[in-house]
């Protein structure tokens, strides 16, 4: 499995979407619109951006008060755009937990330039320790390319079953909580929804062979998680 990047654009300036819009697509990468911080947090939450481009003046709020929600439940890269260009607007949009900042005009293969190199820190394991190839002679999931192989064949996931199987890998050993899963998988919108886990894990498990009886590698902690067992 290879899938494509999905962008999250939240501009309210129409031009600067659709630029944005083209430009990325033209590139494979999948993209979601929003002009308002609000619409864009819902998308952020409801589809699970790979990286989300964050104008930081928009009609309902500053761009820094929607980088400081989405920081309390995702970890997703951030590249900020402004048509500030003051040293104290980019340190305050760093300090907030961007992960870039381009000003306004920017061009293109720029910016691409800039997406990439964010997309393959996000690839990277989150945790230090946490491989970025993992092999056991059976399953391999390889992290940066986003492959997932058993006994030597590849194994088509979902971008919601790839964004579970990983998370329960970079914390291989210990107990993920269901809550926990949903809110960086599904958003926080979802932690209750814990009827779309089992969904998910019931069609990891199948794909993978795992006998929930008998687990290889994805063991059921009643009542808590999940664990994936190294």
């Amino acid at each position: 499995m290879n899938p494509s990047a999905r962008v999250l654009v939240i501009d309210d300036e129409p031009q600067i979407r659709r630029f944005l819009d083209i430009g990325l697509r033209a590139e494979g990468y999948q993209v979601l619109l929003a002009s308002t911080g609000a619409e864009g947090l819902a998308l952020a939450a409801a589809h699970t951006p790979d990286l989300v481009i964050l104008d930081l003046g928009l009609p309902d709020r500053e761009g820094h008060e929607v980088l400081a929600e989405l920081r309390q439940w995702s970890a997703v890269p951030v590249l900020m755009l402004s048509v500030r260009d003051a040293e104290a607007e980019k340190v305050k949009a760093l300090d907030h937990g961007a992960n870039d900042y381009v000003t306004k005009p920017f061009g293109i293969q720029e910016l691409m330039a800039r997406l990439r190199v964010l997309l393959r820190s996000r690839a990277a394991p989150a945790e230090a320790g946490t491989p970025a190839h993992y092999d056991d002679g059976r399953l391999v999931i390889d992290l940066v390319r986003r492959d997932v192989a058993l006994d030597g064949a590849p194994v088509a996931l979902t971008r919601k079953e790839y964004a579970v199987l990983t998370l329960l890998l970079r914390h291989a050993g210990r107990v993920v909580s269901q809550q926990q899963l949903l809110r960086e998988v599904w958003g926080p919108t979802h932690v209750q929804d814990t009827h779309y886990l089992r969904i998910v894990l019931g069609r990891l498990r199948q794909k993978l062979g795992d006998d929930p009886a008998a687990p290889r590698w994805l063991k059921t902690e009643p009542g808590v998680g999940y664990r994936f067992l190294d």
